[in-house]
């Protein structure tokens, strides 16, 4: 099987692609834009991607195309349709990032938490060593245990981060943003009280009609001053410009970011001028890719191969 990869870097250089030579004739891009698309998947007949386009533009003169495998859950970036019109499966990994967005969560909860950036900083300075009393507490830092977690998006990733927030000691409820969570093990309510009780709230939800600008304003209104937002799911679930006044204007005491309305973030981005990590820390949409995640989306896309060449549908979402 004649195979193209158009992201290799997607999962990193120090994660071996080598695998996927032992199920056919395997040609590898770094990275391909929009308009490279096409000429590189000609040939295909596995196309593995992740962000590239995939539609009847770019794959009208792949004629002997018959899987698309992506590197990555999401799949927004494929015409399912088309695809099924010309008898193409798709295939995706899944849950292969749980642990790791789970564990950054935490992370950037604890870091606006409790201060750890002006800590630091106060430790290296030279402060610490110049004052006489062995310890320093002069920004309040509070507990989690005995708090209430709020969650949107209760899926593999938000029970993760339940059963975190559960073993802190935090009382949760989640909002199904799509109405159809089957959870039962957590209280779901709606969203005015999911923003009300919350004195964290972390966002893991996809991104639809029903999740953009979810976190606008007036969401941000009914939040407590002290609740801390963190979003671990899509950009645009949060208006960045109503996040950048809520902040400034002390209407919620921190944001931890994952991702951003536009990635990489824009200068134009007005969040990009808060420079206090007191209230605000960005991190590069990273929370997926720990060695072990980036290194388990190779793994499941081989099996994906492997079962598509034995005839078997395996993480098949289409086709």
């Amino acid at each position: 099987m004649k195979i193209v990869i158009l992201e290799r870097g997607s999962v990193g250089q120090d994660v071996s692609v080598d695998s996927l030579k032992n199920l056919g004739e395997v040609t590898v891009y770094q990275n391909t834009a929009a308009d490279e698309v096409g000429e590189r998947v000609r040939n295909a007949e596995i196309i593995i991607a992740n962000k590239s386009p995939l539609n009847e533009q770019t794959l009208r003169g792949a004629e002997e195309v018959k899987l698309i495998c992506e590197f990555a859950t999401g799949f927004d970036n494929v015409d399912l349709e088309y695809c099924k019109s010309r008898g193409i499966r798709v295939a995706n990994v899944v849950n292969y990032s749980t642990a790791a967005v789970a564990q950054h969560t935490f992370a950037l909860c604890l870091y606006i938490l409790e201060k750890l950036r002006y800590y630091d900083e106060y430790v290296k300075s030279g402060s610490y060593a110049a004052q006489s009393g062995f310890s320093n507490f002069d920004l309040p830092f509070t507990e989690l245990e005995g708090k209430t977690w709020g969650i949107v998006g209760m899926g593999n990733i938000g029970r993760r981060v339940a059963q975190i927030a559960r073993a802190f000691g935090c009382r949760v409820i989640f909002y199904s943003a799509s109405g159809n969570s089957t959870c039962r093990d957590y209280e779901r309510v709606d969203l005015g009280r999911l923003l009300e009780e919350a004195d964290f709230l972390s966002l893991h939800c996809p991104l639809s009609d029903r999740t953009r600008n979810l976190i606008n304003k007036d969401a941000l209104r009914k939040m407590k001053r002290t609740a801390i937002l963190i979003n671990a799911a899509r950009g645009p679930v949060v208006n960045d410009a109503d996040l950048y006044t809520a902040l400034t204007e002390d209407w919620i005491a921190g944001a931890g970011l994952d991702v951003t309305g536009t990635e990489p973030m824009k200068e134009s981005n007005p969040l990009s001028r808060i420079m206090d990590s007191r209230k605000l820390i960005i991190t590069p949409h990273m929370a997926w890719a720990s060695t072990e995640a980036r290194n388990r989306v190779v793994e499941e896309t081989y099996k994906n191969i492997e079962a598509f060449l034995r005839g078997e549908k395996r993480n098949v979402v289409s086709g």
